[in-house]
């Protein structure tokens, strides 16, 4: 299967401390592709390479086959890479709606120009094309994630699962090719993170390939299709579910006994 992203030999140093060393993986264009390992072991780190909030040391990040080499993480947006955060990030006096709507704009306002002239050109009082597309758009996103019926409550407002859900309209509203999910089950119950094993496979079903980071590991072995183990930003395992779940060192470190094979 074609590759949606490659990393090769990817290093990321703090000082004398490697974040990451030497990474190589790829991620298969469609797949679900799960990275774990315990706090500090680069995962994180890795997310803020390939979204461009940092630079690397060392190493090549390819994603659909061209280099990934613009700085700017709005630049990186527009090639078609979302995220969301381990610590939900919203603007918490916006509606659902809005904030939808605000991921969209790399879209629908490709440049300061473009958006100064819908402005202008915009009936007296009306409201432009362009964001009638965004608001339909964005209401269609809210639908997908259960969200519709809370579309003009503020985000503050909504509870911490639709929370989550939200923040991860606002990345689907970018239209990416690679979504990173950083922790989506942090703080979930159990009810809610089976629902988002759904979301997360109804998300792969419309054609995003998906790089998730999660602790919850029987959510990771239930519907990942590769997983890549670091620790202390060294890649000690990689495979499918049942390779990893079944590697001596990946069981006594990180999975311990409450993975049910």
């Amino acid at each position: 299967m074609a590759a949606c992203l490659e990393i090769k030999s990817l290093t990321k140093r703090f000082g004398g401390f490697f974040a990451l060393n030497q990474l190589d993986m790829e991620v298969a264009t469609g797949h679900i592709h799960a990275l774990i390992g315990p706090n500090g072991a680069g995962k994180t780190t890795l997310f803020n390479l390939l979204t461009g909030v940092l630079a690397a040391d060392e190493g090549a990040i390819l994603f659909e086959g061209r280099a990934l080499d613009e700085a700017r993480p709005s630049r990186r947006t527009a090639r078609g890479i979302a995220r969301t955060f381990q610590n939900i990030r919203l603007f918490s006096h916006l509606t659902a709606l809005e904030t939808v709507m605000i991921g969209e704009h790399c879209r629908a306002y490709t440049s300061t120009w473009k958006a100064l002239g819908s402005a202008v050109l915009q009936r007296p009082f009306g409201e432009a094309g362009v964001e009638r597309h965004m608001r339909k758009n964005a209401m269609e996103l809210l639908a997908f994630l259960g969200l519709a019926a809370h579309a003009d409550e503020r985000a503050s407002s909504l509870s911490y699962g639709d929370q989550r859900k939200l923040e991860i309209a606002r990345a689907l509203a970018t239209q990416p090719l690679l979504l990173l999910l950083d922790e989506p089950a942090a703080g979930l119950n159990p009810n809610e993170t089976a629902a988002l094993d759904e979301t997360i496979a109804r998300i792969r079903d419309r054609g995003t390939t998906i790089v998730l980071i999660e602790h919850d590991m029987n959510l990771v072995m239930g519907i990942s299709d590769r997983v890549t183990v670091l620790n202390f930003g060294t890649k000690i395992a990689e495979g499918t579910p049942g390779e990893v779940q079944a590697h001596p060192a990946v069981l006594e470190a990180y999975l311990g006994e409450d993975v049910k094979p």
